[in-house]
């Protein structure tokens, strides 16, 4: 089976712009390196753009299908074998070194039969990090004549795997974590160990998501932006830390429970599973429901390390009513290392540089990025898409997602929002473009996450409010464990409205077919 490449149709202080732009780090997610679509022509928004009187989810909003479109219900879509990954996983902390043992549980979910599996494993972009000890199926026949294509691996199967049936593999392998350096020219990378902490990840080979007819979802890296996708998976994950010291702090992506040393993780129905263990973080907590919501900061950044537990808690609140219940009990934030922010399921990671610059008010990009990370938890997590070719799948709705923080959180700071997080950079740019951009980073950001909260908007105004916040609700609880498309995204639009919405998509879309 061939790997799938797949082509869907004012004012800033000098200090904190070259803080932010030097790190990319208005995109709120973290990318691979420097880098760029055809640009089209968008209009600007303003300060006196119109804003709803009453804050989205309040009560007079009714959150139903509009009466003027023929809404189809939602389905609930039918249960598919998920692929488990049980790791067991040793952590010398000081040596910076992980050692795991990896079985995975793999069922053949699609119509098609199987010759090949492909594993995605992102170690081996590093050099000298990534070092198998051994590769074996269920009944520990070794395997072998396995094949790698950059950071993938090609296993040919002994036998064809038919729709239904399952196989087992077993792995055993060596993380000699990297310590990337920064540059101003490559970008950070979340993966691997500073001077403060170690971040475990896509630690671990995984099967990337399979398209029927098609072929793997996998992509090459790209110079920004996320290239990888996840299947929705179960997780059993062992980790035992064997430094000497004692001072170690673990967050992760689930609740741990502690069985002696080590540290048991059962984590369902989730894309993926991430760690970070320092020695310097404080941990501070609070409730949004039943879920507990923690913050990891470095102790000098307490103030800032409160307000993202804060930003967090409540982002979480407003996107449950917007969005749909976030179904988890836990999801941490932690402070990273490096300058970037990245999402992973039931936790994400917010650049040291925004916290060295907060300065205690809402309208600052602490604040604005806490709200984006954790919207990721509804756009990207619950509902996937395809990172590197579909990226305004997420990275659009989880920057419009901090308009609707600001307007529902701290109204008094929406207009800073729109002034400095969108029209400062006079973004421009057809907003379905992949992460290959060939004009560079910048373009690629203004399309996709600026250019694509201004469609959102202007989508809004024109739908009106009852029928874009019924749409949302309803594109999460259709696409929810699945992986959406652009297609997806127009298709349920369509039954929350009869807008004529063809001079929208031709503005804002380069392969527009709606």
């Amino acid at each position: 089976m061939k790997t799938m490449i797949r082509v869907t149709k004012s004012w800033i202080p000098g200090f904190l712009t070259a803080i932010l732009l030097s790190a990319g780090a208005l995109s709120a997610c973290a990318s691979r390196n420097p880098g760029l679509s055809t640009v089209a022509n968008t209009p600007s928004h303003t300060m006196e753009q119109p804003a709803p009187t009453t804050p989205v989810g309040g009560a007079s909003l009714d959150l139903t299908p509009a009466s003027t479109a023929d809404a189809t219900p939602s389905l609930t879509p039918q249960p598919v074998p998920k692929t488990r990954y049980t790791l067991t996983a040793v952590l010398n902390y000081a040596a910076h070194l992980l050692v795991v043992d990896e079985r995975i549980d793999y069922t053949n979910a699609s119509p098609d039969t199987l010759n090949e599996l492909l594993l995605v494993v992102e170690p081996l972009h590093y050099p000298g990090t990534f070092n198998f000890k051994n590769i074996a199926w269920e009944d520990g026949t070794p395997l072998e004549d396995f094949r790698r294509d950059g950071s993938l691996l090609r296993l040919p199967l002994r036998a064809p795997l038919a729709p239904g049936d399952r196989l087992a593999l077993s792995l055993n392998y060596e993380l000699y974590l990297p310590s990337p350096t920064p540059s101003s020219e490559v970008r950070p990378i979340p993966f691997g160990y500073t001077a403060r902490q170690t971040n475990l990840v896509d630690w671990y080979p995984f099967i990337p998501p399979y398209k029927a007819g098609e072929g793997w979802l996998a992509h090459p890296a790209g110079f920004f932006g996320e290239h990888t996708a996840y299947e929705i998976a179960e997780f059993d994950v062992s980790l035992m830390l064997v430094d000497a010291r004692s001072d170690l702090v673990v967050a992760a992506s689930a609740p741990a429970q502690m069985e002696g040393d080590w540290y048991r993780y059962s984590f369902a129905d989730a894309r993926n599973f991430a760690i970070s263990v320092s020695p310097e973080y404080q941990v501070y907590t609070t409730t949004v429901g039943s879920t507990t919501v923690l913050s990891y900061a470095f102790a000098f950044h307490e103030q800032a390390g409160r307000a993202v537990l804060q930003t967090t808690a409540e982002a979480l609140e407003l996107y449950n009513r917007l969005f749909g219940p976030y179904p988890r009990s836990q999801i941490s934030a932690v402070e990273a290392d490096f300058l970037d922010g990245m999402e992973y399921d039931g936790m994400y990671f917010l650049s040291n540089g925004f916290y060295n610059i907060y300065q205690g008010t809402p309208g600052e990009y602490l604040v604005a990025i806490a709200a984006h990370e954790t919207a990721h938890q509804w756009f990207y997590a619950r509902v996937a898409n395809d990172q590197a070719l579909e990226p305004w799948l997420d990275e659009a709705l989880c920057t419009y997602s901090e308009r609707l923080y600001y307007e529902n959180v701290h109204p008094d700071a929406l207009a800073w929002w729109w002034e400095y997080r969108i029209n400062y950079y006079e973004p421009q740019g057809f907003v379905d473009g992949s992460i290959y951009n060939s004009l560079g980073y910048r373009a690629y950001r203004d399309a996709v996450y600026l250019n694509g909260a201004l469609f959102l908007e202007d989508l809004r105004q024109q739908v009106g409010d009852q029928a874009f916040f019924a749409f949302l609700q309803d594109y999460v609880a259709q696409m929810s464990g699945r992986i959406a498309t652009g297609d997806d995204f127009f298709d349920i639009l369509k039954a929350h409205t009869d807008a004529d919405l063809t001079p929208l998509f031709k503005t804002y879309f380069e392969f527009s077919s709606q």
